[in-house]
């Protein structure tokens, strides 16, 4: 099939563009949001093209995947088609958790029965109104990037992209009231403007490419994923497939994508304080936590598993 699908999430169009078809991304001149074009530093396949909306207004698309409210619209003003029953077939993924009062959490298709809403746990698909959205669950799946874990070094480590931006729904607080007891390493976009809110124990790391972020994810004797409101960080699914321990606080999907033998999951952060420091003490305890954490992320957050639901739902789409 040729697809046309926006790069939003570089983690996820890693594992998307996986599959057996034609991708093509919008790129735009200075590659804003509306047209990235092809990742930089996450390796992508051949199979994926970058079009001008040019391009786009003259190509023929078997599915649109959509990922942002604005995009329908977008899709209409560069091409002059509808998408749905009456035009092109489309899919859209629902990558994050509703926001506002609880009363108003309605999806942006919620009025529609002929664009079927992906999401990708199953707190998003209870948590969202979908109203008339034909909804279904596909959630993360990752390659498998090897047992790199090694925890030779004393630290944790946290992923999050604009962390000050981010503070409190990504649960930075809680990064530095751990960091009072255990150190902690932050990686990310924009992770450089903590240095100007740095408390003792937690460090800000550049920016990596994904393959020196897992080398660097590995070395550290646990990962902490500290979000308080997300749907479930592709940094923690690949930390568990590198084999390290982790530790999670306990909101949203947190407790079902991480079963006990994998992790603590817990919304104290004492609770997950003391437990890195056990961890930090008994290294072969974390050794065994990771390996338990690995098993889990294969079995349930496999690439394979991943491809093969969006295969079913894009051909029924496309049908």
């Amino acid at each position: 099939m040729k697809i046309l699908v926006w790069h939003v999430h570089a983690a996820w169009m890693t594992s998307f563009v996986q599959g057996p078809h034609e991708y093509c991304v919008p790129l735009l001149p200075d590659r804003s949001d509306d047209g990235k074009g092809r990742a930089q530093t996450y390796p992508w396949p051949a199979s994926v093209h970058e079009l001008t909306p040019a391009q786009i207004a003259v190509t023929d698309f078997d599915v649109v995947v959509l990922q942002r409210p604005q995009e329908p619209a977008l899709f209409e003003r560069w091409t002059g088609r509808t998408l749905g029953s009456n035009g092109v077939p489309a899919v859209y993924v629902e990558h994050n958790t509703p926001r506002g009062d609880v009363n108003e959490w309605q999806h942006v298709l919620a009025a529609r029965s002929d664009i079927p809403v992906a999401h990708v746990t199953e707190f998003n698909q209870m948590a969202w109104d979908n109203g008339k959205a034909p909804t279904v669950v596909i959630a993360h799946g990752v390659p498998d990037y090897g047992g790199q874990y090694v925890g030779d070094t004393g630290s944790l480590c946290v992923a999050v992209n604009e962390p000050v931006r981010r503070w409190h729904v990504a649960g930075l607080d809680l990064v530095a009231e751990i960091a009072t007891r255990v150190p902690v390493a932050v990686y990310g976009l924009g992770a450089e403007a903590l240095r100007g809110r740095i408390t003792d124990g937690l460090a800000a790391v550049e920016d990596l490419s994904q393959q020196a972020l897992h080398q660097r994810m590995a070395r550290h004797f646990a990962y902490l994923h500290p979000y308080r409101w997300t749907s479930l960080g592709l940094s923690l699914v690949e930390a568990m497939t590198l084999g390290a321990p982790v530790l999670v606080n306990g909101s949203t999907a947190a407790y079902e994508a991480v079963p006990p033998a994998a992790g603590v999951v817990s919304t104290n952060p004492e609770r997950l304080a003391g437990t890195a420091r056990r961890w930090l003490a008994d290294p072969d305890e974390a050794r065994q936590v990771g390996r338990a954490a690995r098993e889990h992320a294969l079995r349930t957050f496999g690439l394979l598993r991943f491809l093969d639901d969006w295969d079913r739902l894009l051909k029924e789409v496309a049908r």
